[in-house]
């Protein structure tokens, strides 16, 4: 069999279209960008710290877990004021996650990428991820190390 520059021509179109509709029909979640990873640094045995891991993979990030005996140390290299430090201390794609921020609040300000250093949910509030206590409390998420000063990014 002869072949001839038609016959490469229909064969290329014939793959490009193949192509073209194994693409239409693959599940729009196969092409998803994922989440950019996350790690975290913790005391060994924190359980609400594990809640907040076990959140984050929920939404699609994965998380590396680094358990210290003083997370002290990696806060101050981090830039977390004490005012607004918690239990555990995160680094994703340029920023620092301090406590429990909400995967929603880290994928906004991945999103809106603020010139800040990052966010904070002070202290360790009832019903933020992880902690889960179902009181009905309100809590604040705080952007910090901005030019204005630490400022509420988000109320839940």
């Amino acid at each position: 069999m002869t072949i001839t520059r038609r016959t490469m021509m229909l064969g290329a179109a014939a793959a490009a279209l193949s192509f073209g509709m194994a693409l239409s029909t693959a599940p729009l979640s196969a092409w998803a960008a994922t989440e950019p990873p996350v790690e975290v640094w913790k005391a060994a045995g924190c359980e609400c710290c594990d809640g907040w891991v076990r959140h984050m993979r929920a939404a699609g990030f994965a998380v590396t877990v680094h358990t210290v005996d003083d997370v002290a140390p990696v806060k101050r290299s981090a830039g977390v004021p004490d005012a607004l430090g918690s239990c555990h201390t995160a680094l994703v794609d340029g920023y620092v996650v301090e406590g429990h921020v909400p995967a929603a609040d880290v994928k906004r300000l991945l999103g809106e990428r603020p010139q800040a250093r990052g966010l904070s949910v002070p202290g360790m509030p009832q019903d933020a991820p992880g902690m889960d206590g179902g009181t009905g409390q309100p809590y604040q998420v705080v952007l910090f190390g901005g030019g204005a000063g630490p400022q509420v990014f988000a109320r839940h």
